[in-house]
């Protein structure tokens, strides 16, 4: 039996975007990292001479939820782009992972660690819907 596999250029192609990907993520993951450092540091101050507002505790708690969900989603990204490179070694990247069809080129152009065709992915989110 064949396996169906993107050709090695188009493969080469691919993992450098991935890897640049990988590059802007890990930046991004570092950045929220740094600045929750600094601003842990900066909020355990000595501020006995003030109060801190309780408006100014709930923006404090918001910020805070922003930055845990925007790691979240990085951290998922990550884990998705290591997927996607692995899948290039294995030379199954850029096949759906649901029908075997080749995932279409202008998709893994906006989403280069995509593991599904457009069908099989819209079906999914159906099926999840109806969960």
């Amino acid at each position: 039996m064949s396996m169906k596999s993107l050709p090695s250029e188009k493969l080469k192609e691919y993992e450098q975007v991935l890897q640049n990907e990988k590059k802007e993520t890990l930046d991004i993951i570092n950045q929220i990292y740094d600045y929750q450092k600094k601003s842990s540091k900066e909020s355990s101050g000595d501020h006995s001479s003030f109060s801190l507002h309780q408006a100014d505790q709930g923006t404090e708690t918001d910020n805070r939820e922003k930055e845990a969900y925007l790691l979240e989603r990085e951290q998922e990204k990550l884990k998705a782009l290591n997927l996607a490179l692995k899948r290039v070694f294995d030379k199954t990247y850029g096949i759906c992972e649901i029908c075997g069809t080749y995932i279409p080129e202008p998709r893994l152009k906006i989403l280069p660690y995509a593991k599904y065709c457009i069908e099989c992915k819209s079906s999914e989110e159906k099926k999840k819907r109806r969960r």
